[in-house]
């Protein structure tokens, strides 16, 4: 019996008595088979009905196996077909083969030989259908995504222009009833309106990093050569306002070029310097290390970004890189949840890997990875 159950064969042989000889024994091995003389009988059988392979003669009058091979893949382009053929015309079976055949059988034919092209010739017939369901699958799935996309476009235009706007009304009007009027207001009121007001601008941020989060996810990338260590120690005096005051040492050791967008690089570096800045607040000195770690199995540079902070529980780490995720309470540490899924977002359509260790009050470490070849960043400008 065949593996592939009650698959349909089409014999075709101008010779009736092999034809029906033929007929008749596939179908004792357990294949729906239909016969025909001709070529032409044949094509219209592939019109009406399905079938999953073609067995033909090579040489038929008026039309050979080569001209209905070619017919017959026009009908059904996942089609299969074998070549039955006499040993002086293999050359021209070889020919049939480039036309679409799969196999030839010699004459007279052996059942066990024909039985094991049929199983190899079913097996590619089913792996041309799987293909293409696949294949349909994906441009489906694009499709989607690509609906998906323009939704989410006309989701942020909606957060930045609708949302913003009565937000901006609620922080404006509080600000004035707390500047002008809390002297008039009783203890309980002003203070309602102190968190109406601490709301709002709380929501105002989550717009923010929720808007920065989709633009960075579709940004074009335009990859260059980056000093990655210079990138590290301007970014930490951009932050400087998140460390007034303190006393915090950033120690960066001597680093590779990598090679990414400039602007969505130097992203990920303030996120994870302003990260190590606000959960090392405890700790005096805050110490932050910048640096290439070995990694077993890595075959390009690891870098790091070090912390003696608070750490982190690592039973939830998975959590770190989504949108609005947090291991702390805000009134512990002030954060949107956006700023460690933006950075995993541009890691990642950098080609890259980011992932965190720590534990609970000995500081946390991100490693990522980044292309560190100029062949490996221009594949970046095709994502």
């Amino acid at each position: 019996m065949p593996k592939t159950p009650v698959s349909r064969l089409l014999v075709v042989d101008d010779d009736a008595t092999l034809m029906t000889a033929l007929r008749n024994t596939l179908r004792d091995e357990g294949y729906r088979v239909m016969g025909v003389t001709s070529g032409a009988e044949a094509l219209a059988a592939l019109r009406t009905g399905s079938f999953d392979l073609v067995l033909t003669d090579l040489m038929m009058p008026v039309m050979d196996g080569i001209a209905l091979l070619t017919g017959a893949v026009e009908i059904d382009p996942y089609l299969v077909a074998i070549i039955m053929t006499g040993h002086g015309s293999i050359p021209t079976a070889v020919e049939a083969m480039k036309v679409g055949a799969i196999d030839y059988v010699l004459k007279p034919i052996k059942l066990g030989s024909l039985l094991l092209a049929l199983e190899r010739a079913l097996t590619v017939r089913h792996l041309r259908v799987k293909n293409a369901e696949l294949e349909k699958s994906v441009r489906v799935r694009t499709a989607e995504l690509e609906t998906a996309n323009k939704d989410l476009e006309a989701f942020s235009f909606s957060v930045s222009h609708d949302l913003r706007t009565p937000l901006r009304t609620i922080t404006g009007f509080s600000e004035i009833l707390l500047e002008h009027h809390a002297s008039k207001l009783p203890a309980d009121v002003r203070r309602h309106i102190e968190l109406i007001h601490s709301g709002a601008e709380e929501m105002t941020e989550l717009i923010k990093g929720l808007l920065a989060f989709s633009r960075f996810g579709r940004q074009s990338l335009s990859p260059e050569r980056i000093d990655l260590e210079a990138l590290c120690r301007g970014a930490f005096k951009e932050l400087e306002g998140e460390y007034a005051g303190r006393r915090v040492e950033l120690s960066v050791k001597a680093l590779p070029p990598v090679y990414g967008d400039r602007l969505l690089l130097h992203q990920v570096v303030i996120n994870l310097l302003s990260n190590a800045i606000k959960y090392s607040r405890p700790r005096d000195p805050a110490l932050i290390d910048v640096g290439l770690a070995e990694i077993k199995g890595e075959t390009g540079p690891v870098y790091f970004v070090r912390d003696n902070g608070v750490g982190f529980d690592m039973r939830h780490a998975e959590k770190l890189f989504g949108v609005f995720q947090r291991l702390h309470h805000a009134h512990e540490f002030e954060g949107t949840g956006v700023g460690l899924a933006t950075v995993g977002r541009i890691v990642k359509r950098h080609g890259g890997r980011i992932w965190a260790e720590a534990a609970l009050g000995t500081g946390a470490t991100f490693f990522f990875t980044l292309p560190s070849s100029a062949e490996a960043a221009a594949e970046l400008k095709s994502t």
